[in-house]
């Protein structure tokens, strides 16, 4: 007759069991994570003084402002003339009133172009005005008015950059202009850019071509 044998079959392990021990496993993790972050965490009592430290006062603000000693190298002063020098856009009356009256003083030539360079760049903002060629030509003139005040400056720069911008915005929208334009171009172009007793009359004859320019061009484009 036949043996059978007959084995018992193992029990696995309860899955209660299993999830307990994750569950403890999961436990003691975010027990080091917790302990790790306490121990980082700054202390409320070591936090600098400076903290609490309330604003300084209007007076006490003015009295540091007076003590702070100005810049040695004179900075400041030099600003502030640089402010001063600064021209406000002219109408084209005073462009031309200028240039027909003030032809004696001393500085008449680097007043008339600076005031010409403000009244140039506020044109070329005009919307109708305004693209790529004309700003550069803008940036251009204000490079060469920012160099006057240096020693021995000569004004041919930025006389010929003023044109140069004229014939920008001539170009973008007042075709009519480009003879009155270009005979200006060419003028600047011949001025020796001095400002002697022989340059005063070559200058007030470009300075008043350039007011009547500056005055077509206030008004609408065609």
């Amino acid at each position: 007759m036949a043996e059978i044998n007959i084995q018992r079959k193992k029990s696995s392990p309860s899955p209660w069991l299993l999830i307990i021990l994750a569950l403890a496993v999961l436990g003691l993790i975010a027990y080091f994570f917790l302990r790790a972050d306490n121990a980082s965490a700054p202390d409320p009592a070591a936090a600098p003084a400076t903290a609490t430290s309330t604003p300084a006062t209007d007076a006490e603000a003015e009295s540091m402002a007076r003590a702070t000693p100005p810049p040695a190298d004179g900075s400041g002063n030099a600003a502030v003339a640089d402010m001063a020098a600064e021209e406000a856009p002219a109408t084209p009356d005073e462009l031309a009133s200028f240039a027909a009256n003030e032809a004696a003083a001393p500085d008449y030539g680097r007043r008339g172009l600076r005031m010409l360079s403000a009244t140039l760049s506020d044109l070329a903002d005009r919307a109708d005005l305004r693209d790529a060629a004309v700003s550069e030509k803008r940036n251009d003139l204000t490079s060469a008015i920012s160099r006057l005040d240096e020693p021995g400056a000569n004004l041919k720069p930025g006389l010929v950059a003023a044109t140069a911008l004229m014939q920008a915005m001539q170009q973008k929208a007042y075709p009519d202009l480009e003879g009155p334009v270009g005979e200006l171009a060419d003028q600047a172009r011949e001025l020796s850019g001095r400002q002697t007793a022989a340059d005063q009359a070559p200058l007030q004859s470009f300075f008043t071509k350039a007011a009547e320019v500056v005055r077509s061009f206030s008004q609408p484009a065609a």
